[in-house]
């Protein structure tokens, strides 16, 4: 008797992440009509001939997901990843969805960068911050963990630098604001349950080369 097969599960990052992903998947074949519907309140979505679903989460949920299963592969940012420190495997990276984590604040800020001087992080990333100060330069500071506009920290007077994503830098400039330092390029990326990867091994296998060899390709951006 033949094995039934069993769902594969994505969970995809709300917003252009999941527009761009969904937009790769059909370059390989695999789409999802129930998605494009702009009025369903549907919170799964299923293409029964592939055997595949899908749901929406918000970023930092995405590698809560495929930690414990409830998805077998999400994609999400490298940021989140990070930010998060969940048991995932990062299999590929995307390459849409580009940015950067940096350290930004005035210009007069550099100077305290790398001294024995604490000083203050904002950010809404306290584990990358934490991860870059204490680890990569040996230098003690106090995390400030914000939700909203962190540009407003130094600006206030909360922090002396902030820890952010960064991807044109205008919002910076307008504020009187610049980078100054490099945290890591960032980008969107694929994660898998590592369960998931070994029970379903060559059906996500063949999924990850395929969608290496559009994203490696001339098509490339």
């Amino acid at each position: 008797m033949e094995k039934e097969t069993r769902y594969l599960t994505f969970a995809l990052t709300k917003g252009r992440l999941a527009k761009k992903t969904l937009e790769l998947l059909e370059q390989i074949g695999i789409t999802c009509e129930e998605m494009k519907d702009p009025d369903s309140r549907k919170l799964i979505f299923v293409n029964e001939d592939l055997k595949i679903r899908f749901f929406l989460a918000k970023g930092p949920d995405v590698p809560t997901y495929v930690e414990y299963g409830a998805a077998d592969i999400g994609v999400v940012g490298k940021d989140t990843i990070v930010e998060e420190g969940r048991k995932i495997y990062e299999v590929l990276d995307l390459g849409f969805g580009k940015c950067r984590m940096c350290v930004c604040g005035p210009k007069e800020a550099k100077a305290l960068l790398g001294g024995q001087e604490l000083i203050r992080v904002a950010t809404k990333y306290p584990n990358i911050a934490k991860d870059y100060f204490y680890n990569q330069r040996n230098q003690t500071v106090e995390i400030i963990k914000l939700n909203g506009s962190i540009e407003l920290a130094p600006i206030v007077g909360l922090s002396e630098v902030i820890v952010d994503i960064v991807e044109t830098g205008s919002t910076l400039r307008e504020n009187g604001l610049e980078v100054l330092e490099e945290v890591c390029p960032l980008s969107a990326r694929v994660v898998v349950n590592p369960v998931s990867m070994r029970m379903e091994n060559e059906r996500i296998t063949r999924l990850l080369n395929e969608l290496n060899r559009i994203v490696s390709g001339p098509e490339k951006n």
